[in-house]
């Protein structure tokens, strides 16, 4: 099972993570946000459900995406270009989208307000 993480991370974290990626250390599938805001920003409510009946199910076309979470067409279409230019969703060669991910984790910690 392939499973990505979303989480929150610093650009240091996100750079150390790399560095010992090139030192052949596995670090798994990431995709980071700089805040939580933008986490929840860019992941609706909406989005989520997108990913819920995308994970694990294969490339497929716009249409078929749209089916799978009961909205039409036209109102999926933003929702899958955020995620696409978030880099959550990938486009094959032929058009189609796709998550190429069994399992999504979601890490982040909550700290007292300063």
């Amino acid at each position: 099972m392939t499973t990505v993480t979303l989480s929150v991370a610093s650009r240091e974290d996100v750079n150390r993570r790399a560095l010992a990626a090139f030192q052949g250390k596995a670090q798994g599938a990431h995709i980071s946000f700089s805040s939580v805001e933008l986490l929840w920003q860019t992941m609706t409510a909406k989005r989520w459900d997108l990913l819920k009946a995308m994970t694990g199910q294969g490339a497929m076309s716009m249409r078929a995406a749209a089916r799978r979470v009961g909205r039409d067409v036209k109102s999926v279409h933003g929702d899958i270009h955020a995620l696409l230019d978030a880099g959550i969703l990938d486009r094959t060669k032929e058009g189609e989208i796709v998550f190429p991910f069994d399992a999504v984790h979601v890490d982040f910690t909550l700290t007292a307000a300063a």
